[in-house]
């Protein structure tokens, strides 16, 4: 898995995010004054700007409107480092999210897919990935019933070039739509799948954490499961281990499973074993949610 060398291909979703940081627990039909900031968010292109800082050599592949936010979200990334490879619709505005953080850090989102939900395999080209680069599939792209098709047809195209695989589950709440049993479906045997504990029960139906990883690990993924103050895990058919988490005051939630995913994958292409990345991953998830914001500061 992502051999020296090789470069690591984001894919999936860039947002605009529209954050409130409330100073109190949400006023339901009435008025909850807090501070506002916009920044840039999504997934895979959040999980590609960290990495990129890493010093890992990081494509993003996606898709935004043809407005001044896309053009922002291009030109954001580029100076993080990461190379971009996103295509532009004349017609869908860049997608926009926005982001509630409590008292507590823990954050609600409210996306709108925009430009991400109309990204097609066409945008992403037959030379997309090579054998010796590895790609990251943000699970919103097949979880979005417009992108679909195109984070299926990476999935095929790394099979065909023999490029290794990670897919972060994304989200619970569609995967509860879309159903578990089609987004297991669509990942294959040998992938690297990254879950939170709430996007674990939704994939296996159980909230009990070894057997829902035995279950996936049948299946033949190997399963790192983000357990933010409890630390992590990892389970593979070879065995279950725990990483402790790392010290963290948590500001804001948002993007820090991303940059998780970036510590665990630049340990893995620096070549640390598995369970050896967990800790940089966990110490990049801390750092994430000890700011405001998805991405890293530069």
């Amino acid at each position: 898995m992502i051999p020296g060398g090789g470069r690591v291909v984001c894919l999936g979703d860039v947002m605009l995010d529209i954050a409130a940081v409330l100073p109190a627990p949400l006023a339901l039909a009435s008025d909850t004054p807090a501070p506002i900031r916009f920044s840039h968010g999504g997934s895979a292109a959040n999980t590609a700007a960290w990495l990129a800082v890493l010093g890992v050599p990081c494509v993003f592949a996606g898709r935004v409107g043809d407005d001044p936010f896309g053009r922002d979200a291009v030109a954001t990334l580029s100076s993080h480092g990461v190379i971009p490879r996103v295509s532009i619709d004349p017609v869908t505005a860049t997608g926009v999210c926005l982001v509630l953080i409590g008292p507590d850090g823990e954050r609600t989102m409210v996306p709108s897919a925009g430009a991400n939900a109309t990204l097609a395999d066409a945008d992403l080209g037959a030379d997309l990935l090579g054998a010796a680069d590895h790609l990251h599939l943000s699970g919103y792209a097949l979880l979005t019933e417009g992108s679909r098709a195109a984070g299926l047809f990476a999935l095929r195209q790394a099979g065909a070039v023999g490029a290794s695989v990670s897919v972060d589950a994304a989200s619970a709440g569609p995967i509860r739509t879309v159903g578990p049993e089609r987004f297991l479906g669509w990942i294959p045997a040998g992938a690297l799948l990254l879950a939170n504990a709430d996007e674990l029960a939704a994939l296996t139906g159980t909230d009990d954490l070894a057997a829902g990883v035995a279950a996936l690990v049948a299946r033949g993924l190997d399963v790192v499961v983000k357990r933010g103050g409890q630390g992590s895990l990892l389970a593979t058919a070879a065995g279950t281990w725990h990483c402790p988490a790392e010290p963290a005051e948590v500001l804001d939630s948002t993007g820090a499973g991303d940059a998780f995913a970036a510590g665990l994958l630049a340990a893995r292409w620096g070549g640390a074993e598995l369970v050896e990345a967990l800790s940089q991953a966990n110490r990049l998830g801390a750092m994430a949610v000890g700011k405001l914001g998805a991405r890293p500061i530069m």
